[in-house]
């Protein structure tokens, strides 16, 4: 059976299920068509359907165009998740949150599995590509095929591929970013790459699902330790009364031994702010506390509240309180250049702010209406900068640094203007670094 189905994913006539239609799966699927395979995308979100089926695109740096392409060339989107009986592999991209206990949330990934196991057929082979603690796919995904009488390894295949996508980067695609693979079994990871190797440049084999798990936290542990260390050194520089881009900026000449990252005014995404506290939770299993891990998950979660702080301090010295203060927030997308708001620092700083009697607005040239959101909910439009608006509000608070902002602009006609990101070099009195 191996064999068999190694040949038809080799072979691209393997038929291609997608589970999940968002920042993961989107592209993944569009990838899969590009190249040639059946593809059939699987989403509980009924108008993600029938955007796709119009030919439009939902994540702004996916282009309608490469929708329009993948249905052309056969990809069908469904809500009907029976007819995962159709396909040769599955790969699972659905999220994995945190509840409000700060613990994993498996239940999409564990509901998805449950809604499909009736489905599984010998001669298959599933993926997980969404991100969790080490232990997840043989813990919990294993035994639920195995119910169905499959036996992993003969019967079907399991392996766990974590996703690396980073929405709006330029320089890496679906198909240029590395992608790590592990299997349950040799024969599993045999398939994995199978599955894999035609879409993806370089796949990159591990021992097992548990190290390609680990392998993707690490990954984002590293940077959440990084960047919780650089926004810790930007409150003793700024308590020493220098700026600490500028000190980034020079320690990035150095041609070995450091690499930059900047602080901000907290961390955004689906995986550095959640993925951290998968591992710390896991461990505790084993009887050991992550304390590095956990002290930069509280460094980055305390920085709204030294934003806060800083757009007080600025408002008091204008004689102004933030109570009853008109402020504007620039950018609430998680990062520069995307319309991604999950878990954005931007939507904590307006909650806070507005929690403390602030009349709150936003300009992103990304994200022209506030979406509806699980936790947040705000009734705003994107303002458009000219000079007059900004001149009317008590302070503008620059908070995701998009390309699309006229900064000259900004720097010129703001009252009170509070930097999150370094922007502007040049000091002066109405701008205060945060």
């Amino acid at each position: 059976m191996k064999s068999n189905l190694i040949d038809k994913l080799k072979s691209r006539k393997a038929v291609i299920g997608i589970v999940g239609l968002g920042y993961v799966g989107l592209p993944l699927t569009l990838r899969y068509c590009e190249v040639g395979y059946k593809v059939i995308g699987f989403d509980i979100d009924e108008d993600k359907i029938d955007i796709i089926n119009r030919g439009d695109s939902y994540i702004e740096h996916i282009s309608a165009e490469s929708i329009r392409k993948a249905v052309a060339a056969g990809f069908e989107p469904t809500t009907d998740f029976s007819r995962a009986a159709e396909v040769d592999a599955l790969i699972l991209c659905v999220p994995t949150p945190l509840n409000k206990y700060r613990e994993p949330d498996l239940s999409f990934v564990l509901d998805t599995a449950d809604s499909l196991v009736p489905y599984l057929h010998r001669d298959m082979v599933v993926s997980l590509e969404s991100t969790t603690y080490p232990g997840t796919t043989d813990e919990e995904l294993k035994p639920r095929i195995e119910a169905r009488g499959l036996a992993v390894g003969s019967d079907i295949f399991l392996v766990f591929s974590p996703e690396r996508e980073d929405p709006g980067n330029q320089n890496f695609s679906t198909r240029t970013i590395p992608k790590v693979c592990g299997g349950h079994t040799p024969g599993c990871l045999e398939v994995g790459l199978a599955l894999y190797g035609s879409v993806i440049d370089k796949v990159v084999p591990v021992s097992s699902t548990r190290a390609a798990e680990l392998t993707k936290l690490l990954e984002n542990i590293h940077r959440s330790v990084n960047i919780g260390l650089v926004n810790e050194m930007k409150i003793v520089a700024d308590k020493m009364g220098i700026d600490i881009h500028e000190v980034i900026r020079a320690a990035a000449t150095k041609p070995f031994g450091f690499v930059p990252y900047f602080p901000g005014p907290g961390i955004g995404g689906h995986c550095i702010p959640i993925d951290p506290f998968y591992l710390t939770w896991k461990a505790r299993e084993y009887g050991m506390h992550t304390r590095f891990i956990e002290l930069a998950g509280e460094i980055n979660s305390s920085m709204p509240d030294y934003v806060v702080a800083k757009v007080a301090d600025g408002l008091n010295s204008r004689r102004k309180s933030i109570n009853g203060s008109k402020i504007l927030i620039l950018g609430i997308a998680y990062k520069k250049n995307v319309d991604d708001m999950r878990e954005s620092p931007s939507v904590f700083l307006m909650e806070k702010l507005r929690d403390l009697g602030a009349s709150i607005a936003y300009s992103d040239p990304h994200i022209p209406v506030f979406p509806k959101m699980r936790q947040h909910q705000f009734s705003l439009s994107s303002v458009q900068l000219t000079a007059d608006s900004l001149k009317d509000f008590d302070c503008v608070l620059l908070t995701t640094d998009h390309d699309k902002f006229d900064y000259d602009l900004i720097g010129l006609n703001s009252q009170l203007l509070v930097d999150c990101r370094g922007k502007f070099r040049e000091p002066a009195d109405h701008i205060i670094k945060a």
